[in-house]
């Protein structure tokens, strides 16, 4: 069964599990310990920090290991901000971040700091000039992801990166998704990172803090891995960690190439394959493994177990998902179709026979859930008497079922005509607007009621 979500988490790497293994056997002492077995064990994790810090580019003892990438991120943006209080208590991301950075984000608003977020274009990427004028004289941090999660954009972290230093800012760069491709350009302060992101095990986060970067830890001291994240570490795994991450490095050009083409192909094909179809984040400067599309009168939750019926493990972003109600919040940002999404993140050693078994399949599940959810067709020609304006209401019901309600009335109005669709799903804010762009219909407005919203959209042809 093909697995297409490596941006989840990535299959173990057969480096990592051998290293495991035999790390099982030698490394499990303690190793803060003068006798053999901890010197064995020390000997260990020094040379998987080693291994790992030539591997992001930063010295052996600007990196601790932790027991998450979540981990690393919350403990990271806490110690920068901690250390630089006196500065103030603004922090800026991109509003695009991994939900470990907003959800620190959201517990320093609620502490009394402050935070701006950073808006993005369709394709998911920040305009540098943009986060430089968020940057304030009273910011004492700025996050920037290296590459997003859910469509693969890659950010400007360099350029952001130079403009942060010349106001005197730290730079935090959430590189969980990219670092197993290569390292992070640019003059950054701190780095995160999460070891299942690029084969390692799960369990084991990466921090790095620059020397002569300000950084107080937070919570009760411990003299382990510097202070900055206590606790004994899960040896064996760490040297898993770092063993793997060596390997894909190895291997990532090559590998990198020949995913694209295979990404590059899911791109084309799904284009051309299944009509009303959305693919989101930048064509070009994009992570090699993965691509993300958005298909029309298509619920996500819906879709994805007609594709694991078929024998495809993706994952989706959609608000029509049973893990969430609400719109991905990248999708959101990025003003883009959200229903119906899907994230193909094809793992190293993928076989072009299996993306060419998906692209078969794919056409026919998103078929089989439009017909089940009663999809309209092409927009009829208006009747002779038509009414000037029409109200769906679309209350209670859950995407794509506002958006499917507004296309099967949308011919019953004259052209220059208007249907208003009540709707209280928050993704109808999306997709209402996205559906007016892919449709040529023109996207009027939306009014907020006492229960959801009004929205308007007027038939242009």
């Amino acid at each position: 069964m093909p697995y297409f979500d490596a941006a989840s988490a990535a299959p173990l790497h057969p480096v990592a599990h051998q290293a495991l293994l035999a790390s099982l056997d030698e490394g499990w002492a303690d190793p803060a310990r003068l006798y053999r077995e901890g010197r064995r064990a020390r000997m260990l994790l020094d040379a998987a920090r080693e291994a790992a810090a030539e591997a992001v580019g930063c010295r052996p003892d600007e990196l601790v290991f932790t027991p998450s990438g979540t981990h690393a991120v919350h403990t990271g943006i806490a110690g920068a901000l901690a250390a630089r209080r006196r500065v103030g208590r603004h922090l800026v991301t991109s509003a695009v971040e991994h939900s470990s950075v907003l959800h620190s984000a959201a517990a320093h608003e609620a502490d009394g700091g402050s935070a701006t977020e950073v808006p993005v274009g369709r394709t998911g990427a920040v305009a540098a000039r943009d986060f430089a004028a968020a940057l304030r004289p009273d910011t004492a941090l700025a996050c920037l992801q290296s590459a997003n999660h859910e469509v693969g954009t890659l950010q400007p972290v360099a350029e952001v990166a130079q403009q942060c230093r010349e106001v005197g800012v730290p730079l935090l760069v959430d590189a969980a998704q990219s670092l197993g491709w290569g390292p992070v350009d640019g003059d950054w302060s701190l780095l995160t990172a999460s070891a299942h992101k690029w084969g390692g095990p799960a369990g084991v986060g990466l921090l790095v803090v620059r020397k002569g970067v300000r950084y107080a830890p937070q919570g009760p001291a411990d003299e382990r891995e510097a202070g900055r994240s206590p606790g004994f570490v899960n040896l064996p795994a760490v040297v898993a960690a770092a063993a793997s991450l060596r390997a894909v490095r190895a291997e990532a050009d090559e590998e990198a190439a020949r995913l694209r083409e295979l990404v590059e192909r899911i791109r084309a094909r799904v284009a051309a394959d299944v009509p009303d179809v959305e693919v989101v984040g930048d064509p070009v400067d994009r992570l090699p493994h993965l691509v993300t599309f958005s298909c029309l009168y298509v619920d996500g939750e819906s879709l994805l177990h007609a594709l694991d019926g078929a024998g495809f493990s993706v994952s989706s972003g959609s608000s029509c998902t049973s893990s969430t109600l609400t719109p991905s919040h990248v999708l959101r940002a990025m003003g883009v179709l959200s229903e119906g999404n899907v994230r193909v993140s094809l793992p190293r050693g993928t076989r072009e026979a299996e993306v060419a078994d998906f692209l078969a399949a794919l056409p026919g599940a998103v078929a089989g859930v439009r017909e089940r959810l009663g999809a309209p067709g092409a927009v009829p020609a208006a009747p002779s008497a038509a009414p000037a304006s029409l109200t769906v209401d679309a209350l209670g019901k859950r995407c794509p079922l506002p958006v499917i309600e507004l296309a099967k009335v949308i011919g019953d109005v004259a052209p220059g005509g208007t249907v208003t669709v009540l709707a209280d799903d928050v993704a109808a804010r999306l997709d209402i607007p996205a559906w007016c762009e892919m449709r040529g219909q023109e996207y009027v407005g939306e009014e907020e009621r006492a229960q959801g919203s009004a929205y308007v959209v007027r038939r242009a042809k």
